[in-house]
């Protein structure tokens, strides 16, 4: 039963990572050991489960197929394992998918309660800008901001975030508060990884939906670039004010426009389609959930 776990095991994670030499780098073994349990579980099922490359291995319809089924044993297993142990001894490793400004200012100051409650879990935080592919990266789950394609996928809902336009006091000070949307057009604006800079800016003014082009001076990748050039008086950025919550207490960035309220964004915890969350997953959601409440 063991030798069938590991092929279980070895074939996930090689299907996920669509490489033999990474699976063997997270599993501690060779990259022929981990080719040779491959092709001696395809020898075993009498059909083709990865078609390999020079540049990656890809399942095959076959692979595809029972790579679902093999998911859900794995998980079956472990979650059965996290249920007699009961939710005080989770153990094991929870890969999460995130954001990098959203793992530095709202995820990882909550982690020494949670990792404290449970000494035997270990965490790894796939934190970076773009968007991951949670199959390839074998995620357990990801936090995500905003609104999610319908992909199969699980989705709890986490938050809802408002959203504020910001500016230091000193770029106020030397420009000017801006009174209406007009005046945005004079100012330094600072665009972000999300968003398309030639869409117009939507506020909710007075009952009414009233829209501005704005032309950014700016531009950045990382949301946390953004909110720096605001903070160095820069421009007027437009972010979340929980994520800024620490910027706007300590008088560093100020509300601008207060009155034209842009709409806000939500956001969810995802998980990998075909796959009921295990104990692991769904401990740290319900734990992030409360942690975001209180903000």
């Amino acid at each position: 039963m063991s030798d069938r776990f590991q092929e279980l095991n070895v074939f996930v994670r090689a299907a996920e990572s669509g490489s033999f030499s990474a699976t063997a780098r997270k599993l501690g073994l060779s990259q022929p050991s981990v080719s040779r349990i491959v092709s001696e579980l395809e020898a075993r099922l009498g059909t083709k489960l990865l078609l390999r490359s020079t540049r990656q291995i890809t399942p095959t319809e076959a692979g595809t197929a029972f790579l679902q089924r093999a998911r859900q044993i794995l998980h079956d297993l472990e979650d059965a394992d996290e249920s007699a142990r009961g939710t005080d001894s989770l153990r094991g490793v929870l890969r999460i998918a995130l954001s990098s400004i959203l793992s530095v200012r709202v995820v990882i100051p909550s982690l020494p309660v949670f990792l404290k409650t449970h000494p035997l879990l270990k965490l790894e935080l796939l934190a970076t800008d773009s968007m991951q592919d949670l199959v390839a990266e074998a995620a357990d789950m990801a936090i995500r901001f905003g609104r999610l394609e319908n992909s199969g996928f699980g989705v709890k809902k986490l938050a809802t975030m408002q959203r504020v336009l910001l500016a230091s006091p000193s770029y106020l000070e030397a420009r000017g508060m801006p009174q209406t949307l007009a005046d945005l057009a004079a100012h330094d604006c600072i665009f972000g990884p999300s968003g398309s800079p030639t869409a117009p800016w939507t506020f909710r003014h007075e009952g009414a939906m009233v829209s501005i082009k704005v032309e950014p001076r700016f531009q950045a990748t990382s949301a946390d670039a953004t909110i720096a050039c605001a903070r160095e008086g820069l421009g007027i950025v437009r972010a979340s004010a929980l994520i800024c919550r620490n910027e706007i207490q300590s008088g560093q960035l100020v509300p601008v426009l207060p009155g034209y309220l842009l709409d806000p964004v939500d956001l969810h915890a995802v998980f990998p389609s075909g796959r009921i969350p295990s104990q692991k997953v769904q401990m740290f959601t319900a734990y992030l959930s409360e942690v975001l409440a209180k903000l």
